[in-house]
This record gives structure tokens, sequence and C-alpha cells, in this order.
């Protein structure tokens, strides 16, 4: 018998809203655009905490090469 181990926690829009301090609005916005990736499970979107990292990390890089702060 071979058991599935899931890491992590899959997140809701509002969850992930909330965990970037972003009105829901803004956050279904950028699910939808595909700035942060997630996936459709029946009528609702599911976000892995990872592809929240993914989003932080791209838009701290981002604002960092356009402000000179890169090394």
């Amino acid at each position: 018998m071979t058991t599935t181990v899931i890491e992590g926690k899959w997140h809701t829009t509002a969850e992930v809203a909330d965990m970037l301090g972003f009105g829901l609005s803004k956050t279904k916005m950028l699910v939808l655009t595909g700035e942060i990736r997630s996936v459709k499970v029946g009528r609702n979107r599911r976000i892995f905490p990872s592809w929240v990292d993914e989003y932080i990390q791209r838009v701290t890089t981002d604002t960092a090469d356009v402000e000179g702060w890169a090394a």
C-alpha cells in the first residue's frame, strides 16, 4: 500500500488576501491575470503557499531592480 503525503496547505483567495494585506478584489485580479498562480477546484480557486512566495519574490525583485537596489 502506498501512502501519499500532501505537503503544505492549499489556501483560498481570501486567505491569500489576508496574508498579503491586500483586498479580496485585488487578490482575485492577481489570480485571474496569472500574477499569482492558482488551480481551480470545482467552483473555487486554491493557491499553494509556494505560489504566494513566488509572487512575493517576483514583485520584490522587480521593485529592487527598478529602484536600483539589486546587487
